[in-house]
């Protein structure tokens, strides 16, 4: 095995396949803890329903980067769910349950009718599930989503103590002068730029697994918020990397490979959480 995977990584798509992989997962872990921690955690699975339909219009109108439609469009709807789930009349659940639903229905709406593609339900289903195009990467997709996820990784290590603040008590956070909304935007283009990055590596309908279950995981163990961030970085990034390396060993989907991992990471933290509680007992 461990010759089968030597060999697999002398090809630099697989290589590709790692960085960009562990690139992802780290971002995601960061933004996940304090997701969970804002009980927003499903603004990640409505924005990349919202990520499926732009993709659908970019490839309605045959665009050649589609990238330079889907980031924008993701951006503007993370915006428009934070305000929205702001507004007294309509809550961040039901924001996130209407722009999402409307996104997806919307897209595979214009799948059905434009769509030149003889397999149809394959192209869905590779979208919405994850695919091999993590394994078919070419460098210019790698480096920039390298750019990205550096600026992601540098604005949140430069915003830490603002982002702790606004997380843990928003109101607070405002009395004492903190620009609460110029933070929570930053958060909601942090969260756009991480789902469209990780469509390709686990498709549309796993994205918020990627980001929730690492912050779980963490939380089952350690208490404080730099712990917790800090673990979770690392379960993320191992998870992301043992579950691409078992796909391309077995043969199996990357993205509910990755998904999988998390999931039995998850378990085992439980019960050493579980462990841990019952021994200070």
């Amino acid at each position: 095995m461990i010759d089968k995977l030597m060999l697999y990584f002398q090809f630099p798509l697989v290589r590709y396949a790692l960085i960009v992989g562990i690139l992802i997962a780290l971002c995601s872990s960061l933004l996940g803890v304090i997701l969970v921690l804002k009980r927003f955690s499903y603004i990640g699975d409505g924005l990349s329903h919202v990520a499926f339909g732009a993709m659908a219009i970019a490839s309605v109108l045959h665009l050649m980067n589609q990238m330079l439609l889907i980031l924008p469009v993701t951006i503007v709807c993370a915006i428009l769910l934070l305000r929205t789930g702001q507004n007294t009349k309509i809550k961040g659940d039901a924001a996130i349950a209407m722009i999402s639903v409307g996104a997806l229905a919307l897209g595979y709406l214009l799948m059905n009718i434009f769509s030149t593609s003889s397999n149809l339900t394959g192209d869905v289903c590779s979208t919405l599930f994850g695919s091999t195009s993590i394994l078919t990467l070419t460098i210019r997709e790698v480096r920039l989503c390298a750019i990205l996820s550096v600026v992601v990784v540098i604005l949140f290590v430069l915003f830490y103590n603002k982002i702790f603040a606004v997380t843990f008590d928003e109101n607070f956070a405002r009395a004492v002068g903190t620009k609460a909304e110029r933070y929570n935007l930053l958060l909601a283009v942090i969260t756009a730029v991480i789902i469209v990055l990780a469509m390709n590596l686990v498709g549309s309908l796993l994205i918020s697994a990627l980001v929730i279950f690492p912050a779980l995981s963490a939380m089952r163990i350690f208490r404080s918020f730099r712990s917790v961030t800090i673990s979770s970085a690392v379960l993320s990034v191992l998870c992301a990397a043992s579950g691409i390396i078992i796909s391309i060993l077995t043969g199996t989907p990357t993205g509910s490979t990755i998904v999988a991992v998390d999931a039995g990471m998850f378990l085992l933290c439980s019960l050493i959480g579980y462990i841990k509680g019952g021994a200070h007992k």
